[in-house]
């Protein structure tokens, strides 16, 4: 299915959505959302991602992210929900506590069975939503909408207050769990 969104000046910040299908609220689980972490970390390390913003939500994920030279972003996230997706869903069926485990597995294999690109399971949606972030304002309105969204949601009632968020490297001035870019 053709999308309107693309990937554009790798170099430069781009807002970045993607979704679990049928917005699931897999990332309720704090181990779910550490794989995410430690992905991204990866990606950081080896895939030329530079992150300059995030946040993990229950069924969802922004990012404003660039890549270094001579890599493309369009490639590091490909590889990060490919990764994370596998992972995911291998974590969840071995997790004896988890309670939504038969709902969920079936979620994801019925999505699979639905979508030629895939082999059995589905767990992002395809389209990634990225957006060229090419003035200041537009870089403003994304990192206030990103970092408010755990207090709109009522998780915390101040953005840095959320741990899975870059929040805390703009408002506190100190370093939260993945290294980013800063905005300026």
């Amino acid at each position: 299915m053709a999308t309107r969104y693309r990937f554009g000046d790798d170099e430069l910040p781009h807002f970045i959505t993607f979704s679990v299908i049928n917005w699931i609220d897999v990332f309720s689980r704090e181990a779910y959302k550490q794989i995410l972490v430690e992905s991204l970390q990866y990606c950081i390390d080896n895939k030329g991602l530079r992150l300059h913003a995030w946040v993990i939500m229950s069924n969802h994920v922004h990012l404003i992210a660039s890549a270094k030279q001579g890599y493309q972003l369009v490639n590091a996230i490909r590889d990060l929900k490919k990764f994370t997706s596998r992972n995911i869903i291998d974590a969840i069926n071995s997790n004896i506590q988890e309670s939504r485990k038969d709902w969920m597995i079936w979620m994801f294999k019925r999505a699979g069975e639905r979508n030629g690109n895939n082999h059995n399971y589905q767990f992002w949606q395809q389209d990634n939503h990225p957006v060229e972030l090419s003035t200041n304002e537009m870089m403003d309105q994304r990192l206030t909408y990103l970092h408010e969204n755990p207090v709109t949601a009522g998780y915390v009632w101040e953005p840095q207050h959320y741990k899975y968020s870059s929040a805390i490297d703009y408002y506190a001035e100190c370093g939260g769990l993945l290294p980013v870019e800063l905005l300026v």
